[in-house]
């Protein structure tokens, strides 16, 4: 058996030593794949082009879509100048000249300045009473930074809480409290994860949750409250 592999080893060795050293075998192997090309070349041309329009359709997306942000960044300066100066109807809805952030959502949909606008348009809604319209634009927002992420599950955990929605809350909280921890704005998040439990009724949760602030947090606003909340649950959950 071990001869046969090695017969059927040398002739494969023999046959490509050939391959390398004989022209005339090269130029057969050459002429069958021009053959092949010539036979096929509907097919491996169609195929060329479909490669060439699928990158040409790629860049061209790309670079429409960086234009369009571009663009919508400039419409958008107006809006987030007067959502910072508390002019939410105009940030919202524009001023007659400059497009407000529903205008931006409608015109440069799927850009960067878009998603950005889903954030601004849900706080907006959030702070006017809206909450179902706040949890559609909340929902739709999404980003790698830390704070406006985090941000925005805690203010879609505060939609759905006005909606009555606790557990949907919960949830949204939970992703705010553990998005990229930090000293500087979780302990707010699980504070309201806390106060979210105890309205679910989930007590037990909601002393972990307190304690964790109690913890890790000892240098936040929210120590001596977290300390305090947890010691009167601590007292209702033993009797």
């Amino acid at each position: 058996m071990a001869k046969k592999e090695i017969k059927k080893g040398q002739h494969k060795e023999e046959h490509d030593h050939d391959l390398l050293e004989n022209p005339e075998a090269i130029a057969d192997s050459l002429g069958k794949g021009e053959a092949f090309l010539k036979k096929n070349s509907r097919i491996v041309g169609g195929i060329l082009i479909a490669g060439i329009l699928v990158i040409a359709g790629i860049l061209y997306f790309q670079f429409n879509t960086a234009n369009k942000d571009k663009q919508a960044q400039a419409d958008m300066f107006q809006a987030v100048y007067y959502y910072e100066q508390d002019s939410l109807d105009y940030a919202l809805n524009g001023d007659g000249v400059n497009d407000g952030f529903l205008q931006i959502l409608d015109e440069y949909n799927g850009t960067n300045s878009a998603n950005l606008a889903h954030f601004y348009t849900g706080s907006i809604y959030l702070t006017q009473g809206e909450f179902q319209k706040a949890v559609d634009h909340l929902g739709d927002f999404s980003a790698d930074d830390f704070f406006v992420q985090a941000k925005a599950y805690s203010l879609l955990g505060d939609a759905h809480m006005e909606l009555g929605q606790t557990s949907e809350a919960i949830s949204a909280y939970e992703k705010a409290a553990n998005y990229k921890v930090n000293k500087f704005f979780t302990p707010m998040y699980l504070n309201k994860l806390a106060v979210a439990y105890e309205s679910a009724g989930q007590l037990d949760k909601a002393i972990s949750t307190y304690g964790k602030i109690e913890k890790n947090y000892p240098e936040s606003y929210e120590f001596t409250l977290a300390r305090k909340h947890k010691a009167c649950l601590e007292g209702l959950a033993s009797k």
